[in-house]
């Protein structure tokens, strides 16, 4: 099943693809300008708003793979700028004579890309300096979440000993139980010893008076 992380980067490289396409297309071509100009700066646009979503999905995906899409983003990133570059290059290729151009509206294209430059890379700084914010942010919950958990390891870990010598204390007072129970057995079964010791002892001083009296006869 494929992830939405995964479902981020199709998007991004079909749009990515059609910026690198209209690019060439606004080197060779001289028709449409406007037209392209328009689709490039929405592709970029929407690549920039993903780049987002994949930051903010890197938080919820599985630790094994979190660097590797962390790595991922960063290409991409790296990338969009790269053709955020070319684009501007695209446009501004005619600059420098104002007797190449081919019409008016493309001499006013030109003259605007200055403010489109600084425009789309003020963007990508911005970017990118959201994403290092984010990943710091990202740092610092990752170090609580393992103070955290190290925390709560001790405790586990005390609460099982309590729960030890409890258990220890348990048996300590079963095993004095029986000891008890054992000792008093010992001494009901001495006292009736003793008992019967004393029953013959008396029994047999009868039947020796009894002899005697008898013989005395």
């Amino acid at each position: 099943m494929v992830s939405l992380f995964e479902n981020y980067e199709q998007q991004y490289s079909a749009l990515t693809a059609d910026i690198t396409s209209q690019i060439g297309l606004l080197r060779n071509s001289g028709l449409n300008r406007r037209q392209l100009i328009s689709n490039i700066e929405k592709n970029v646009e929407e690549a920039q708003e993903l780049l987002e979503q994949m930051d903010l999905e890197i938080r919820d995906i599985e630790a094994s793979k979190k660097q590797r899409s962390r790595t991922k983003l960063e290409c991409y990133r790296a990338e969009l700028k790269r053709l955020t570059l070319e684009y501007i290059k695209a446009r501004s290729i005619k600059q420098g004579t104002t007797l190449n151009y081919d019409s008016p509206d493309e001499y006013e294209d030109v003259q605007i890309s200055i403010n489109q430059k600084k425009k789309l890379l003020n963007n990508s700084e911005k970017l990118e300096r959201t994403g290092k914010k984010l990943d710091d942010g990202y740092k610092v919950i990752i170090e609580t979440h393992e103070i955290g958990t190290q925390v709560l390891q001790n405790l586990n870990e005390q609460r099982e000993t309590i729960q030890r010598s409890r258990n220890r204390l348990r048996e300590t007072n079963e095993e004095l139980g029986r000891s008890s129970r054992i000792a008093g057995s010992m001494l009901c079964r001495s006292i009736q010893e003793r008992v019967v010791l004393f029953v013959a002892i008396v029994s047999f001083v009868m039947i020796c008076i009894g002899l005697f009296l008898r013989f005395k006869d």
